[in-house]
């Protein structure tokens, strides 16, 4: 039985970043089970009321109440645990102070003010007030990344517009990658600079590309993330727009490469044009166009796809893949039990929960998911269908970290409908980076092991830089040494899915560009 625990901070304000990192300094520890550092939101109260704490505990706690929970074996793990939360979030406010001998500024203006060399502000707020606050810095000159999620439609038309007027990138909300004159923001990798400028609606989708292009010798010029609603109708692609004509103009920038779920085809159009000189690949997930272009870009179905027609446009050969996974794929088919014919996946990355789906439905038929490419895919799926699922959705993260950040919660989910009888193929990805777990490949090695064990094939691909911190060949190795198939590519581990539940090893290489 686990002891629960809370600690209460009343008005002490921390942004969701510092909240990621306390919750994951408490949870290092084997013997905390769960633990969450966050603001006494009303969502966040009923979270840990439905977790059993006492409400009592929580009586007078407000928007502005810094929280601490921990459930833990003993009373000195979880006192432990609180005390590793607690110095994380008062050591990160402390240190302004201390550098500088004066307090930390309490406004967007005060702190552009305080380093008059910056001038890109990260927001990352509720979205209730992450408007107010991207107008502040806005005001100050300052360029915006906005981290901040459940923002407005009708707030982020205001900010981009004002934004555009005032010759500044507003990108968000929910843009959590970018790549900013060699600085990584949010959940990015550790890439090497190159000719390559990308425009993202997609955070994944941004590092999928940025690690293919650093791994096959290439690298990034900027990476600018503009939130996941930019190329829709509604937006207009006001900031792709104004990304890809800031690219246009970027000397150090050759090509341009445009990430995105389906946008508006029109919208799409217009963003394209906005290059003048620059050519353009759009690798624009589940879209569809004669011709294999859309406007004057080369259209790419996948991102892997989208990388190498960048590669290609420079001149720069890239390897098809690590190896050949064949004879792989044919062992594993061999010995399956003929009753398992169903791929699940488990993704922490929605983009690459969308591409597995696209890959995966042209393959297999249709594929099932929280959030799937047609509205009658959704779930719950029938039985023996082909299932994927980002657990990076707010209905997996409610009172949790994100699962790139906290893997514990992937794994539950796993254990329990990862081991069926009907499945072939167990597909998973693992996000290096910064912000990310400093070992995602360790925490499901196990699990991977038992599902493997168990008579399902487990493929996964690891996103990453070489230079990322938590080492992209250790975290292969360690999967391999559990049993998985490790692919070079996200595209290819969803192809590899389909060639091991079709028992048709061509499908692995079937649509490569």
């Amino acid at each position: 039985m686990s002891v629960p625990a809370l600690a209460l901070f009343p008005g002490t304000y921390r942004d969701s970043l510092l909240l990621l990192s306390a919750t994951r300094s408490m949870t290092e520890r084997p013997a905390v089970s769960w633990a969450s550092a966050m603001m006494a939101t009303p969502a966040a109260v009923e979270d840990l009321d439905a977790r059993g704490f006492s409400p009592g505990d929580l009586a007078g706690a407000d928007a502005n109440t810094l929280v601490l929970a921990v459930c833990a074996a003993d009373d000195p793990a979880a006192a432990d645990a609180l005390e590793r939360g607690r110095a994380t979030v008062f050591a990160a406010a402390a240190a302004p102070r201390e550098e500088s001998g004066r307090p930390a500024p309490r406004t967007v203006g005060d702190a552009a003010a305080a380093l008059p060399g910056a001038n890109v502000a990260v927001v990352s707020v509720p979205g209730p007030y992450a408007a107010i606050a991207a107008h502040s810095a806005l005001s100050a000159g300052l360029h915006v990344l906005l981290f901040s999620d459940n923002v407005p439609l009708a707030e982020e038309l205001e900010l981009k517009e004002r934004a555009r007027r005032l010759g500044l990138l507003l990108m968000g909300p929910g843009a959590g990658t970018a790549v900013l004159a060699g600085v990584g923001l949010g959940f990015a990798n550790a890439v090497t600079p190159g000719p390559v400028g990308v425009v993202a609606a997609a955070g994944t989708g941004a590092q999928e590309v940025m690690s293919l292009l650093d791994r096959w010798g290439i690298g990034v010029s900027q990476v600018i993330g503009v939130g996941g609603r930019d190329l829709s109708a509604g937006v207009g692609g006001l900031m792709a727009a104004e990304a890809v004509r800031a690219l246009d103009a970027d000397p150090a920038t050759e090509v341009i490469l445009l990430v995105s779920k389906p946008p508006d085809p029109d919208v799409a159009r217009t963003v394209i044009g906005a290059s003048r000189t620059t050519p353009v690949v759009a690798a624009c997930l589940g879209m569809s166009a004669e011709g294999g272009r859309i406007g004057a870009a080369l259209l790419a179905d996948t991102l892997e796809d989208g990388a190498r027609q960048a590669a290609r446009i420079l001149g720069t050969p890239v390897p098809d893949t690590d190896r050949d996974l064949a004879p792989e794929i044919e062992q594993r088919a061999a010995r399956m039990a003929g009753s398992r014919r169903a791929v699940r996946g488990f993704f922490t990355g929605g983009t690459l929960c969308y591409e597995a789906q696209v890959v995966l439905t042209r393959a297999l038929g249709p594929v099932y998911s929280n959030i799937p490419l047609r509205p009658a895919l959704g779930l719950p799926a029938p039985a023996g269908a082909h299932v994927c699922l980002d657990l990076g959705e707010e209905e997996y993260t409610r009172g949790r970290p994100h699962p790139m950040i906290d893997p514990a919660a992937r794994t539950e989910i796993m254990r329990a409908e990862a081991f069926g009888a009907d499945i072939a193929a167990v597909l998973l990805d693992v996000v290096l980076g910064y912000g990310s777990h400093p070992d995602p490949a360790g925490e499901i090695a196990e699990t991977c092991a038992e599902i493997t064990k168990g008579g399902a094939a487990v493929i996964a691909y690891v996103l990453g830089a070489r230079a990322d911190r938590q080492g992209l060949d250790r975290q292969r190795r360690t999967l391999r040494d559990a049993g998985a198939i490790v692919t070079a590519s996200a595209a290819e581990a969803a192809r590899v899915a389909a060639a091991v539940a079709a028992r048709q090893p061509a499908l692995a290489t079937a649509g490569r560009s």
